[in-house]
């Protein structure tokens, strides 16, 4: 189950949403995605329960904003509960309105005016609660750690109604329980369209307007953020693919390099791309190459090598000529100094 709680100024929008069909949606978009979904988009929202108050959304409205006038400090008077279940599961009616009971009880607004109100356009099972924050004796029920006292409701009415279990989000947890790992079907589902994308192309361009034509929009700028087709928003660093990732894997995809393990692939892979020629004078008076790569190839290869001693001095770049150590260094002439008359 999860669950959302927020706080408003405006009871006549958030009663024309949890009560009204979506106006921008016309009656044969609202009857194809009913087919489509096998969900209610027309007639939408049914009223279960109604406590100390009664009507449509301007009905609603102004015998909660009446109400609300008793306290004169409250800014936000709306109080707007959340209660979804899991894909699959379903309570009766009566059910939900003990949850929503229950909702109102543990952020003590049952005294309160509240409509609970079931919503059918979509596959989860769902209830809104529209409660006031201002009592009849003019008291502001608080709205502190709302998050916290959401998560622990949902908990419990879990185990009550045996529904499926889920953790809390990380923020409330333990340091034992935020190492349990999680299962995000629509986090999986980016990383894995990612991956694939990621096989199928070799530009940042063209991967974008892949994961566009997926149904993603791409947002990019000092990092990359995805947005899938219900507007939920993931960062590209959540499932494991940075902005900085992704343009690694396609440079490396343009050069066609192979990736380099450990340091005697590194030797390896330089002795490939640089081929280490001896050039030698023969006895006929021709010049006479000879390969060496394989020969170093064996002695980097040989157990026992210092291997940052040999990569070290693969990395040095060959000189045509080294100096005598012996011969004198020539000495730098010191400028000298203008004379001055005294």
């Amino acid at each position: 189950m999860i669950g959302k709680v927020v706080t408003g100024n405006s009871f006549y929008h958030c009663f024309k949403y949890c009560l009204e069909d979506k106006i921008n949606l016309t009656e044969e978009q609202k009857l194809h995605l009913s087919k489509k979904d096998n969900v209610q988009h027309k007639d939408r929202a049914e009223v279960l329960f109604y406590n100390s108050c009664f009507g449509n959304a301007n009905e609603l409205t102004s015998q909660f904003s009446e109400v609300s006038k008793l306290s004169r400090r409250v800014e936000k008077p709306v109080l707007h509960f959340t209660l979804s279940l899991a894909h699959g599961e379903s309570l009766s009616k009566n059910q939900l309105i003990e949850m929503a009971q229950a909702c109102t009880e543990a952020f003590k607004v049952d005294q309160n005016q509240f409509a609970v109100v079931l919503h059918k356009d979509t596959r989860a099972q769902h209830i809104h609660i529209v409660a006031n924050r201002v009592g009849y004796d003019g008291k502001v029920a608080s709205n502190s750690n709302s998050y916290l006292r959401m998560a622990n409701l949902c908990r419990k009415l879990e185990l009550k109604y045996h529904l499926k279990q889920v953790l809390n989000p990380r923020a409330f947890l333990s340091k034992e329980q935020r190492m349990i790992p999680r299962q995000n079907a629509r986090m999986d589902k980016l990383k894995e369209s990612i991956r694939q994308v990621l096989q199928q192309v070799k530009t940042l361009e063209q991967f974008e307007h892949k994961m566009k034509s997926l149904g993603y929009q791409v947002l990019k700028g000092r990092g990359i953020a995805f947005i899938d087709d219900k507007k939920v928003k993931f960062k590209g660093s959540e499932v494991g693919y940075s902005l900085m990732t992704i343009e690694r894997i396609l440079s490396q995809k343009q050069t066609q390099k192979p990736v380099i393990e450990n340091e005697i692939d590194v030797s390896r892979q330089m002795l490939k791309e640089k081929r280490s020629i001896d050039t030698s004078w023969s006895g006929n008076g021709g010049q006479k190459f000879v390969d060496k790569t394989h020969e170093k190839e064996k002695e980097i290869a040989t157990p026992g090598t210092d291997k940052n001693y040999l990569l070290e001095k693969l990395l040095k770049s060959e000189q045509m000529y080294e100096p005598d150590p012996f011969l004198p260094k020539k000495k730098r002439k010191k400028k000298q100094k203008p004379r001055q008359d005294l």
